[in-house]
């Protein structure tokens, strides 16, 4: 896990011997199971560590994500999480916050669930649901002090999914490439009427990534009205500020 390691450091985190061990047992599930399943095409052991762990890990510059992710009992939903990204690298590193894992697919679920336990994770659950339903659930909506994403999809298409489960205060926090900032201005109508406001974007550079990162900073500040997220499948068809 040198990569790792070294990248981890880069962002501010010295890892622990325990920490280290995790995310190399992290990696033999993952690759264990994607031989059946085919969570990433992404396998290379160097790579692995860059391109999943460490870009999971780069949330943390993001103050607003950092704060709440080592809160004591603060909720955290991973919308989109797929193969647990970027949520099980993050509670690895901060074990104090209370993480949903949000997936639409069941074989993936099946592999979270499976990995949290091998992982020996508290406070982590899967749930095998879409966002545009689970966010009309009253045990849910609204309820999350932080919403992540990592390349689901465009911007007013994130918003969306996120801000719906963000309490009133909480934040939503994208994972963007290079042109982050760009999708972030065009995005900022239908972040309005979601109830969020467009904070900043924070760059991000990894070391042994050539590629620029960047994490898109929302707060959500009024209540999102009872309409969104729209049925299953509309917000990607039709994402809001276009039609």
């Amino acid at each position: 896990m040198q990569r790792l390691v070294e990248g981890a450091r880069a962002l501010g985190l010295n890892l622990t011997a325990d920490q280290q061990a995790a995310f190399q047992l992290y990696y033999e599930e993952l690759i264990a199971w994607n031989a059946k399943f085919n969570l990433t095409a992404i396998t290379d052991y160097e790579q692995v560590q860059i391109r999943h762990f460490l870009d999971s890990l780069s949330c943390l510059l993001a103050q607003e994500a950092k704060t709440t992710l080592y809160r004591m009992g603060a909720r955290t939903v991973d919308v989109g999480s797929g193969a647990g990204f970027p949520g099980i690298p993050l509670k690895l590193v901060c074990p104090a916050s209370h993480l949903t894992l949000l997936e639409a697919t069941g074989k993936k679920v099946t592999f979270l669930e499976h990995l949290i336990g091998r992982l020996g994770l508290r406070t982590v659950t899967a749930i095998k649901a879409r966002a545009e339903e689970l966010a009309h659930d009253p045990s849910h909506r609204e309820q999350y002090d932080l919403a992540l994403s990592r390349a689901v999809a465009e911007l007013p298409v994130v918003a969306e999914y996120t801000l719906p489960l963000c309490k009133v205060g909480g934040w939503a926090i994208a994972q963007k490439g290079e042109a982050g900032a760009a999708e972030a201005w065009t995005a900022e109508k239908a972040i309005s009427l979601l109830g969020g406001e467009l904070r900043r974007v924070v760059p991000v550079e990894l070391t042994g990534l050539a590629e620029n990162r960047s994490l898109v900073v929302i707060e959500k500040v009024h209540p999102t009205p009872a309409a969104y997220p729209r049925r299953p499948g509309v917000p990607s068809k039709r994402p809001l500020g276009r039609y």
